[in-house]
Order: structure tokens, then C-alpha cells, then sequence
């Protein structure tokens, strides 16, 4: 046992045990959303998902997996997008790069942000994210930036586009921790989006893509919706 073992097991020997009361308060608050929660198909949800994020400003499709690609792309090109911020490493990613028309180019993150942070800043239009999940009551996609697709694809374009798959939707944000287990280990960086960028100053004055997109497409795929 070298110096490094041994100063983690003093730490984890330090470390405070789970009590039965931690236990049970985490009982009584899953029952507490549970019993409020009502039985929901998967297409409910994905309604209800579009449903509040167009309330909050942003413009939502459902597509089926095979119909979204052609669609996006001429969305993209009629509102005038000529670069595209998006992973073509990703599955998702390769089909829209494969659908774009060709006066649209695709830009993969590629360089480190201070290499080409002018281009970036003055020349993308939009940036395409794949979301991990999303939370219906509220109308909120849950995404987790990797490599590929940094934080920076959703936050610096003017535009950005998300993806999300109806199967992948919760009820709330606790149905969301809960069936995919964030307590066994929270992504360093996990950001919930719930439509463009919005501030208010003191005179309620709201204000569209002050500190991100001033606009937020998203396409529910519906495919793999389970009834």
C-alpha cells in the first residue's frame, strides 16, 4: 500500500456513513412526486414538451427519425444559415451534414477556442446540439457537453438548434434525476435549456440572446416513442 492508498482510506474512513434518515427522507420525497405524477405515454410527453417550450419563445417540430434531417436542413436554408456549428462524429450530426443543400457549409468544433474565436463569434450562424433527455412539465432539455459538442455550440451562435428523442422525455425533474440515477455521478457540466437567451433590467424589459441565441429550434424525434 503506497502514500496515495493510504491517505484515501483515512478519507473515506472519515467520510460520513449514509444514515437510515437520509434514507428515508429520500423514500418520502419520491413518494411525494410519485403520487403526484400522473401515468403519461411518451407522445403525451413529447406534446407537452412542445407545448411549453413554445411558450418560452422557442420553435419545436416533431419528426420521425427518418423525415427530421430533410426537414432541419430546409429550415435552416430558407431562414438563410449558411454555417453550421455541429459534430459530425455523431450519428445525428453525419445525417444533417448529409442532408444540408450546399450553400449551407457544416463546421465541426475542431480547433481550440482561441484559435479561431473571431471566426466563431462573426461568422457561425447556428450550432446543432443533440440532447441528452428532456423534462416535459417544464419544457426543458437537458444537454451534456462533450467534446464535440462544447458548451460553446449552444451558447455563442445566434441560433441554436437541439435535438431530442421522445423516448427520452420525463414527466418532471425529479422523474429525470430519478430514472437516470444522477446521484450516482453529476456530469462535471450538465446545462438545462428551456428556450433562447432572455434577461430583464429593473423595468421588466425582456430582451432576447443578451447572453446566448436571441433564437431556439428543437426537433422531437418520435420514432422510437414507446406507448
Amino acid at each position: 500500500m503506497n502514500a496515495r492508498d493510504i491517505m484515501l482510506g483515512r478519507l473515506r474512513a472519515a467520510a460520513p456513513k449514509a444514515s437510515a434518515g437520509c434514507g428515508e427522507l429520500d423514500r418520502r420525497i419520491d413518494d411525494h412526486f410519485n403520487a403526484r405524477r400522473a401515468a403519461r405515454s411518451a407522445s403525451e410527453l413529447a406534446q407537452s414538451l412542445q407545448a411549453a417550450m413554445t411558450a418560452s419563445h422557442a420553435e419545436v417540430w416533431q419528426a420521425s427519425r427518418s423525415a427530421w434531417p430533410a426537414l432541419l436542413a430546409q429550415q435552416l436554408g430558407a431562414h438563410g444559415v449558411r454555417r453550421l456549428l455541429l459534430d459530425t462524429a455523431g450519428a445525428e450530426g453525419a445525417a444533417l451534414a448529409q442532408a444540408l443543400p450546399p450553400e449551407i457549409q457544416a463546421w465541426p468544433f475542431a480547433h481550440p477556442l482561441e484559435a479561431w474565436k473571431s471566426e466563431l463569434f462573426n461568422s457561425i450562424d447556428a450550432g446543432f446540439t443533440v440532447a441528452r433527455s428532456g423534462i416535459a412539465a417544464t419544457g426543458t432539455l437537458v444537454l451534456a457537453p462533450d467534446a464535440g459538442t462544447p458548451r460553446t455550440v449552444s451558447l455563442v451562435p445566434p441560433l441554436h438548434v437541439a435535438l431530442v428523442y421522445a423516448n427520452t422525455l420525463h414527466a418532471d425533474l425529479h422523474a429525470a434525476a430519478q430514472a437516470e440515477r444522477w446521484r450516482d455521478g453529476m456530469p462535471t457540466n450538465l446545462v438545462l435549456v428551456s428556450g433562447p437567451s432572455k434577461t430583464s433590467d429593473i423595468q421588466q424589459t425582456l430582451a432576447y440572446g443578451a447572453h446566448g441565441p436571441r433564437r431556439m429550434w428543437v426537433i422531437i424525434v418520435t420514432d422510437d416513442v414507446t406507448e
